[in-house]
């Protein structure tokens, strides 16, 4: 079955400078796909070009089997909610959710309709005759996102719709956004800086860097299978023990003063070479654990309480690492320069 979104070869140049470099990626209908990156990676350039905003300097995008490529943005029938909510701010909720169908022709009476069951969609029944500024953020972004699915468009398009909210609001309209694309069953980009969004509401994820696509695959590969360098360090906290090899044959490499086993070294490993290890937080743990086989020892940094997780910095000499653990009400954590054992499993060692 052919790709409901099918971007090929997507390349971007501003001048002398290329921006989007040769892209390609298709998804299938009814998927929620986020484009992850930094600033400047050129995922919003992308999202442009799709929603015919911007020209491709080469390649194409096909939606549904047709080539959009060339055509004007009002014939692509998308919808597109953007970072600043962009409302009429001279009209009331019920006219702006209803501009698109105006503009469409659809009669006055089902396009109050229409709006009706909009603001029933978003949780803001009996909110069509206030304006703009009598609305709070969220609200307006609720409403924004209503005018873009009003006119049943074929896809939707979102560029940062999150980035000006406060965290707690940003939390739950991202959980709504995503329970109404359910709903509606609606192929959906989604463009953001911010992997915590991109992992928790994304089918897959591309990620996106200097111009070029990184890594494409679901939430729990990007994770946990992190194909670049640059992925495992911009998607989530990494931490990274530089190490020296010992004997390459058995694997056995070491971190400040202590020796230890990792399960796959690089071909051209040698002894006495230094070589870069990575781990995440939340798979160390403080003292013995079943199924670890590396300890190491060393001392407590720092304390960061984060409510329900305290993040302890332990100290082995030139490495320090990051471990997660949850905050237990009955046993206060350990204090700072207190000496104490870490362990964790050979396999959840990444080596880069």
């Amino acid at each position: 079955m052919a790709a409901f979104l099918d971007v090929q070869n997507l390349t971007k140049t501003f001048g002398t400078t290329t921006v989007v470099k040769g892209v390609s990626f298709a998804f299938d209908k009814g998927e929620f796909i986020s484009l992850l990156g930094p600033s400047g990676c050129g995922k919003t350039t992308i999202l442009r070009m799709i929603a015919g905003f911007e020209n491709p300097t080469s390649g194409s995008i096909k939606v549904d089997g047709q080539d959009i490529t060339g055509l004007k943005p009002n014939r692509r029938q998308l919808g597109m909610v953007f970072q600043a909510y962009a409302l009429f701010p001279n009209l009331n909720v019920g006219d702006n959710i209803g501009f698109g169908l105006k503009i469409a022709g659809m009669g006055a009476e089902e396009r109050r309709a229409r709006v009706d069951e909009m603001l029933k969609l978003i949780g803001l029944p009996g909110y069509e005759k206030r304006y703009p500024y009598e609305m709070s953020g969220g609200q307006q972004q609720r409403v924004a996102l209503a005018r873009a699915i009003a006119p049943r468009p074929r896809m939707l398009l979102l560029d940062e719709p999150l980035s000006a909210l406060d965290a707690k609001i940003r939390v739950s309209l991202r959980e709504e956004i995503r329970a109404i694309q359910l709903d509606l069953s609606i192929t959906t980009v989604f463009v953001t800086h911010d992997q915590e969004e991109a992992l928790s509401i994304s089918d897959r994820i591309v990620v996106m860097h200097a111009g070029n696509i990184e890594q494409l695959g679901a939430p729990y590969e990007i994770y946990n299978k992190p194909a670049t360098r640059f992925v495992a360090t911009f998607v989530g906290h990494l931490n990274t023990i530089e190490a020296t090899i010992v004997d390459p044959a058995t694997g056995r490499v070491d971190i400040d003063g202590q020796t230890v086993a990792v399960p796959t070294l690089p071909p051209t490993a040698a002894a006495g070479a230094p070589i870069s290890l990575t781990l995440r937080p939340e798979v160390l743990s403080v003292g013995a654990r079943e199924g670890n086989d590396i300890t190491l020892t060393g001392t407590i940094a720092d304390v960061t309480f984060l409510g329900s997780v305290i993040r302890l910095r332990v100290n082995l000499g030139r490495n320090i690492l990051s471990l997660d653990t949850f905050n237990d009400q009955r046993t206060a954590p350990p204090s700072r320069g207190e000496p104490v054992t870490v362990s964790l499993a050979s396999k959840d060692l990444l080596v880069l």
